[in-house]
């Protein structure tokens, strides 16, 4: 049968229900309608390599990963509705679940893997690979339990932001294709403006104010220096970010750029001998950027790490109502499938799901044992710390994205690293070994929790519309394969082309961070603890006076030069959101400006990839001797053309009219 064509969510689909009240999805569960057809999974692969190469790309830039989830939702909507596919709201959930696993890999693997090549490590596609796709499968598996709970035990009691966002695009949509054509056309723009600058180089990637008459004098004497990046990519995600955390990754960037580095510059000038652990470098011969690098960053890093631990310590009910949850579901009152259970009550069977653990956590064993470590005890101590850790966090992350739609990954996977490296360090597994051995498990620590938070969206989406959960939960595994693939060759491709370390480098800013804590903590190398302690006090007082530390902390790792835009579109977001008095009015176009703003990431973060494949094959304007993307008029060029493609965001999100 074929699913009716009412598109409007129940009254009760975001409110908790009444004793003995049930909520009907859409598709109903007397209603058998498509869901996995060739058409739904062969579009959800697709979308699964093309947005895990995207986000890859834009993670390893900025440091954010881009999520997948509703431009490929919008994406999905478009394409059935020009291809004429009536009833394709259940094909499109399948669609936007496969194809969601891109985004939630990436995380999984940007945070940890890219921290080889940062330490000069033995690393190669599989290493990434087997660590993203068993860390992936073993966060399916953990979540699958907790299924019910979370979205049907608790429903109309957890917001899920995320879900809801998507949910709503996927109904919305289904009676017309504006949003996707919206969508298109904007990442038709961001995908060609990024291409024109890192392929052909038509005008410079970056804004200096050393270029302006005066300004110079300050960056050589002062170390006084404006950066700004004017990619698409990066201003379209600060407009979804929006500007109060934009503000606030700015104002730790600023912090460092326009302060300490200015400061440490002023102390520097007196000095006659190198300051600190590998630094050969006076400070008074160092330019603003080599101030940041060898100091300042540092205390950024500090300042992350512990806005890692302020999270656990803040999770730590949830932790302990974690392990209450899996006792219960285990060892207590069981859901047992049958044949007369609900279509939209089916789950993979446990018995099949505890099978499959055993075969993934054997199969992480054997990967330990021949890929990593070498020695049988050592690999069975990194699976201990893999089966504990992952089954605890994976059902945290879950929680925290149905609360707030974040998921603290980049704190979990802290704590997992130091953890990890002093159990491995106590069954003697140190140095480049223990590193690498410490990092994988990290990286599928990480891609379990990163995956469990970003299931338990696609599930919850279906159960508001009426999929079939286990059609979710089988056709996850294919969707978390091919992302896998994915990440691994791009990763790869990108550290050869770009690298991860050095001038030009991509600057991986949660790998660099991992890098960092984990080298000392398995080897004799000294570190600079002192500027860690700095980061990590600072990180205290900030969330004493109640300014999330995480978001600070990482503007004051990133470049000032990534920060700048994101702030510029969080400006935008405000304005685009406040011009008119009438609230409905300010909705539609903020809701618009988000469709722009994904666009505009989606086109130039797949764009950003294309333009490294041709670099890797030597097809770039600096191999055909193309000087003009150095030039001032170059630098000119490019602030005219961030205008530009600011103005386009702004007017085109103010176009929208009221629902």
């Amino acid at each position: 049968m074929q699913q009716p064509t009412q598109m409007n969510l129940p009254k009760n689909a975001y409110t908790p229900l009444e004793k003995g009240e049930e909520y009907t999805p859409i598709v109903t569960k007397t209603v058998t309608p498509r869901e996995i057809t060739p058409y739904s999974v062969g579009w959800g692969l697709f979308f699964a390599v093309l947005f895990s190469a995207a986000a890859a790309y834009l993670g390893l830039k900025i440091g954010q990963v881009f999520e997948a989830a509703i431009p490929i939702a919008i994406i999905a909507v478009g394409l059935s509705t020009a291809m004429g596919r009536k009833n394709a709201l259940s094909e499109n959930v399948i669609i936007q679940s496969i194809g969601a696993a891109s985004g939630v890999v990436v995380a999984g693997a940007i945070f940890t893997i890219p921290a080889l090549y940062i330490l000069d490590l033995p690393a190669n596609f599989w290493h990434v690979f087997l660590a993203s796709m068993l860390g992936g499968f073993l966060g399916i598996l953990y979540l699958i339990p907790f299924r019910r709970y979370f979205v049907k035990d608790m429903h109309g009691q957890l917001p899920f932001p995320e879900a809801t966002a998507t949910t709503e695009v996927l109904v919305a949509g289904e009676s017309g294709g504006n949003q996707a054509k919206t969508l298109l056309v904007a990442s038709l723009v961001g995908g060609l403006y990024d291409f024109m600058v890192t392929t052909f180089g038509f005008w410079k990637e970056m804004f200096s104010t050393k270029v302006l008459p005066g300004f110079d004098y300050l960056a050589q004497n002062m170390r006084i220096e404006f950066r700004m990046n004017i990619l698409a990519a990066v201003t379209g995600l600060g407009y979804i970010i929006g500007l109060k955390y934009a503000a606030i990754i700015a104002a730790g960037s600023f912090l460092s750029w326009f302060l300490l580095v200015p400061l440490i510059a002023f102390i520097g000038e007196s000095l006659t001998v190198p300051l600190g652990t590998g630094v050969t470098e006076l400070i008074r011969d160092m330019d603003a950027h080599s101030i940041y690098f060898h100091y300042v960053r540092h205390i950024g890093i500090g300042g992350i790490a512990m806005a890692g631990i302020i999270g656990i310590v803040k999770s730590s009910s949830i932790i302990g109502g974690a392990f209450k949850l899996a006792a219960n579901e285990i060892f207590g009152k069981k859901h047992k499938s049958s044949g007369d259970e609900a279509r939209t009550d089916k789950d993979i069977p446990m018995g099949t799901i505890v099978s499959l653990i055993v075969v993934v956590l054997a199969a992480i064993y054997i990967f330990f044992w021949q890929g990593v470590t070498g020695n049988l005890g050592q690999a069975f101590a990194g699976l201990a710390i893999v089966a504990v850790i992952a089954f605890l966090f994976t059902t945290v992350a879950a929680r925290a994205i149905a609360i707030v739609g974040s998921n603290p990954v980049s704190g979990m996977t802290l704590m997992t690293l130091i953890v990890s490296s002093f159990i491995l360090v106590q069954v003697g597994l140190t140095g480049p070994t223990g590193m690498v051995s410490a990092l994988i498990i990290g990286g599928v620590v990480c891609t379990a929790l990163s995956m469990a938070g970003g299931f338990i969206t696609d599930l919850k989406i279906g159960y508001w519309l009426g999929n079939t959960p286990k059609h979710q939960e089988r056709w996850k595994f294919l969707g978390t394969l091919l992302a896998a693939a994915s990440v691994g060759g791009v990763i790869i491709l990108l550290n050869e082309t770009y690298g991860f370390t050095g001038e030009g480098a991509l600057p991986a800013p949660q790998a660099n961070a991992m890098a960092a804590v984990i080298q000392p903590l398995m080897s004799d190398q000294p570190a600079p603890w002192v500027l860690y302690i700095a980061g990590a006090l600072f990180a205290l007082t900030l969330e004493s006076i109640h300014i999330p530390p995480l978001a600070f902390a990482l503007g004051m790792y990133l470049p000032l030069e990534l920060d700048t835009p994101v702030l510029a579109g969080g400006i935008i977001a405000h304005f685009v959101s406040t011009r008119s008095k009438d609230e409905a009015l300010n909705n539609a176009r903020r809701e618009r400006g988000t469709l722009i703003a994904s666009g505009l990431i989606a086109g130039g973060a797949i764009m950003g990839v294309v333009s490294a494949g041709l670099k890797f094959f030597e097809i770039n304007y600096e191999d055909f001797g193309w000087t003009w993307a150095e030039s001032d008029g170059a630098e000119f060029l490019a602030m005219g053309m961030f205008a530009f493609i600011a103005a386009y965001l702004y007017w085109d999100s103010m176009r929208a009219k009221k629902k």
